[in-house]
C-alpha cells in the first residue's frame, strides 16, 4: 500500500503552469486519502475558474496513479479559495 509521503513526492514534479511552482510546494494538495490501492487527492486551484483546471487535475491524477501499488487514482477539486500562506516555507 502506498503512503501519503510517496504520493506527495510523486506529485512534486507537477507544476502550476501559470506560477511555475510545484502543486505540493504551493499548498494546493490539501489531503491525500488512501484506501487500500485507491488514492484520492483533494486539491484546490490557485485561481477560481482556472482555465487549466482539468489539465492540472489530470497531471496530478497521472502522477498519483504512477506510484507503485496504486491501482486507482482520482482527483477532487475542492471549492475553497487557495491561500498563499499554504506555500511551503511561507511565514
Amino acid at each position: 500500500m502506498p503512503t501519503e509521503q510517496e504520493i506527495r513526492e510523486a506529485l512534486r514534479p507537477v507544476t502550476d503552469p501559470e506560477i511555475g511552482m510545484s502543486v505540493v510546494d504551493l499548498g494546493m494538495i490539501r489531503e491525500v486519502v488512501i484506501e487500500g490501492d485507491a488514492v484520492e487527492v483533494k486539491m484546490v486551484l490557485t485561481a477560481p475558474f482556472c482555465p487549466l483546471a482539468s489539465f492540472i487535475a489530470e497531471q496530478v491524477r497521472r502522477a498519483a496513479a504512477a506510484v507503485p501499488g496504486v491501482k486507482e487514482a482520482r482527483v477532487t477539486l475542492l471549492d475553497e479559495p487557495w491561500d498563499p500562506s499554504w506555500m511551503k516555507g511561507a511565514i
